[in-house]
């Protein structure tokens, strides 16, 4: 059967249109794959590369070089219960030291200690100011600082009803922290204080306890001296007997300290846990500042013959008490220096003012140019 030319040209026009449309499907199968590959790609998460380990965060406490022993210790050695089960305590009395309890828990804070933070404070401090129609500068300040170490330090703040009167007045035994039960361990640094640092104190958290109280003391082996440092290991058990060995009429926190058994500082060649600066005058002529100041944990900063670092004490107190060789002196006003310089910056305040029988006409702010 011959084909006219009319089909013939029909088949051919009919192949054309078949081939191009053909390719033109292909083409665009091709271009809509590789549009969902470049989408897969897209929406397909990268995996993130982590950066190298920091020297410091790979630790777990941020601590200065050269404390290879506590570095080590505690890389193996984790408190009962972790360290969500320890926590540091402050039992706040007096509105002068609120602010020295938040410098340490600033210092806890800013060296990556992560043991727990706690500061117990009377509760009639959140009525005062409300009820009384003048403002109280020292509640008002109080009230200032307990909240930002709430906000900035990750401090609970837990208010307490008094547990002993003494006459007209409220007492808070320091034996009220063994109710705390929700911790395995509690460290208590009483003030005033220093935290230089904490990789030191958060070793205690990990120290084994034969009792419920321990008081570790700035060197003194004399058992009837307060220790500067307190471990407790709260129970409801170790609470009741204490609360029901406290008297009704009168407590002496002193005696009640001195009865707590002490543990003795740890070897010469780690670091040391605590120190005190009425300590200072006793060394020798081998004591160098700089060692000291780098290798201690906490400093009390306590002298009988001064008022306080909190206050702006007078010329002549300081040189009274203040030590006389040039290295034990240098750490003497170093360590009053660097408390008045983080209380400003912790706290924003500055020193306060001598009581009028301490007067004098020198200020602790001088103290450096008698060195």
């Amino acid at each position: 059967m011959l084909l006219t030319s009319g089909q013939i040209s029909m088949a051919i026009s009919s192949s054309v249109v078949f081939i191009f449309t053909s390719l033109l499907f292909l083409s665009g199968y091709i271009l809509q794959q590789q549009t969902v590959r470049s989408l897969q790609l897209a929406i397909k998460p990268q995996p993130v590369v982590q950066p190298p380990p920091s020297p410091v965060l790979a630790k777990h406490f941020g601590t200065p070089p050269g404390h290879s022993f506590f570095d080590k210790y505690l890389a193996s050695n984790r408190p009962k219960g972790g360290w969500a089960k320890v926590a540091y305590v402050q039992l706040l009395r007096e509105h002068l030291h609120v602010c020295n309890a938040v410098m340490l828990f600033a210092a806890l804070e800013e060296q990556e200690s992560m043991a727990q933070r706690v500061i117990m404070y009377p509760k009639e401090w959140d009525q005062q100011g409300k009820d009384d129609k003048r403002v109280d500068q020292r509640v008002e300040t109080s009230k200032r600082l307990l909240r930002n170490a709430a906000k900035r330090y990750r401090v609970v703040l837990q208010p307490v009803e008094p547990m002993v009167k003494v006459g007209k007045e409220s007492a808070f035994p320091l034996a009220g922290l063994l109710s705390l039960s929700a911790y395995k361990r509690v460290v208590y640094l009483p003030p005033s204080g220093l935290v230089l640092d904490t990789s030191g104190l958060d070793h205690l958290f990990t120290l084994p306890m034969e009792s419920d109280m321990l008081g570790i003391s700035a060197g003194s082996e004399d058992e009837t001296t307060p220790p500067s440092i307190v471990l407790l290991q709260p129970s409801k058990e170790a609470f009741q007997a204490i609360l029901a060995s406290l008297p009704s009429d009168r407590y002496d926190e002193d005696r009640f300290l001195s009865k707590i058994p002490l543990l003795a500082d740890l070897p010469e060649d780690q670091v040391h846990v605590v120190a005190k600066t009425s300590g200072l005058r006793f060394e020798d002529d081998a004591f160098d500042a700089d060692e000291f100041l780098a290798s201690t944990s906490y400093v009390q900063v306590s002298d009988p013959d001064m008022l306080g670092p909190e206050f702006d004490t007078p010329r002549g107190l300081i040189n009274e008490a203040r030590p006389k060789k040039p290295q034990p002196r240098k750490a003497w006003v170093d360590i009053y220096e660097k408390y008045r310089q983080r209380r400003m910056d912790v706290c924003g305040l500055d020193l306060e003012p001598a009581p009028k029988s301490a007067q004098g006409t020198s200020r602790t702010s001088d103290m450096n140019h008698g060195n």
